[in-house]
């Protein structure tokens, strides 16, 4: 079966402008799908896909039409210093079932991932995230996740044997799907009053990374290393301030602002790992002159942008590039080290594997804040160390 048989074309005439496009605008960069399906026979680094799919978007129903308005933004604005290798492959229609929607999902983005083509998708609800997490499930490694978004997406009343998810319980069928290749799961921007005690209690039993809202307002450069751990990311619209993204029927007054939005997508971009991303919710019934589509338009521009400006310094090699620091403990002799990247000026902390754990590595390399080395040279084991080093074993 041939990618473009999940595919329906895009209707141009509500998105290509009368006077068409200046060269130097995406809209005459981007090879979509309106006639000939893209070949992709030269090296393609990203695929955009509409996915019109609502049926399980609590409270959201008409985010299915949003791909097309994004486009129309999108497009419109010009290239950066670098020449794009992009590709529109179009939209995946409503299957007959949700649960057709998401095997056509699955099976397009793993295609992408293996031919190291990034799927940035443009949704429909979240639970389309469901789908996006089990395009890896056959690619042999470990899922790093991350999710901005104001909820934990978790139901107490969902059966593990429900077919389908939903965009408020599709956490169920990734923690409980079997075999499990999930290895870490956060959250960036959580607001307390809609997390239960429960599900935080869950959180912490699973040594999973969440951080509230109110731990990264004005300061967004903290997402910086969580997201820079991703191998693939979910981006709930909801999770922006109605006041700058009110296209969402579930937006609420807080959240992030726009332009920490763009930033937290640009860190996306440049991480290395990451490998694909979804952008959901955004619902066009709701947007005020297209406000809502422009922002997430620019957040794929600075996602894109992120990805073109990648500094390719991990995997770790060659070891020439980096700076070693060790450093011990106040009150133990285990020994931290640390590696920091002349390229980026990024920083890395060494958690080692249980004996046994690893036949190929003797540690796990997991991302860090410059403030992880200062906590572990002042003598106090850093958080994120702990965690780790408990999933590890």
């Amino acid at each position: 079966m041939s990618l473009s048989d999940f595919f329906s074309p895009i209707d141009l005439k509500n998105i290509v402008p009368s006077t068409g496009y200046y060269t130097s605008q995406l809209g005459s960069k981007i090879e979509h799908f309106s006639v000939d399906f893209p070949s992709m026979e030269d090296k393609t680094d990203i695929a955009i896909i509409g996915v019109q799919e609502d049926r399980n978007a609590i409270n959201n129903s008409g985010c299915a039409l949003g791909p097309d308005y994004v486009r129309e933004k999108l497009y419109r604005l010009n290239e950066g210093n670098y020449n794009t290798k992009i590709v529109d492959l179009g939209n995946i229609r409503q299957g007959a079932t949700v649960t057709d929607t998401y095997i056509a999902l699955k099976t397009v983005a793993e295609e992408l991932i293996k031919n190291d083509i990034i799927p940035v998708i443009i949704g429909g609800g979240q639970d389309l995230t469901y789908a996006q997490y089990m395009a890896y499930e056959n690619l042999e490694q470990k899922v790093d996740l991350v999710i901005i978004d104001p909820r934990f997406d978790l139901d107490d009343d969902i059966s593990p044997e429900s077919i389908e998810a939903t965009s408020e319980s599709y956490l169920n069928k990734i923690f409980l799907h079997d075999p499990n290749f999930l290895f870490n799961y956060s959250n960036l921007g959580y607001q307390t009053y809609y997390a239960s005690q429960d599900s935080l209690r869950v959180m912490d039993k699973l040594y999973f990374d969440v951080h509230r809202l109110g731990e990264l307002s004005g300061n967004v450069a903290i997402t910086e290393p969580v997201i820079r751990n991703a191998s693939m990311i979910s981006f709930d619209m909801g999770a922006i301030r109605s006041s700058d993204a009110m296209a969402n029927a579930n937006a609420g007054p807080n959240g992030f602002y726009g332009e920490e939005a763009c930033q937290i997508a640009r860190y996306a971009g440049f991480n290395d790992k990451l490998s694909s991303i979804g952008f959901y919710e955004f619902n066009p019934a709701y947007d005020n002159n297209g406000q809502t589509a422009m922002l997430l338009a620019q957040m794929i521009w600075y996602f894109i942008d992120g990805v073109y400006n990648r500094k390719k310094d991990f995997p770790l090699n060659p070891k020439s590039q980096y700076l070693i620091y060790k450093t011990s403990l106040k009150h133990d002799d285990h020994e931290l080290v640390f590696v920091k990247s002349k390229k980026s000026d990024r920083w890395w902390m060494q958690v080692p594997y249980p004996t046994g754990g690893s036949k190929n590595e003797r540690f796990h390399l997991v991302p860090c804040r410059y403030d992880d080395y200062k906590t572990a040279v002042s003598g106090e084991m850093p958080d994120l160390w702990w965690r780790t080093y408990q999933k590890l074993n």
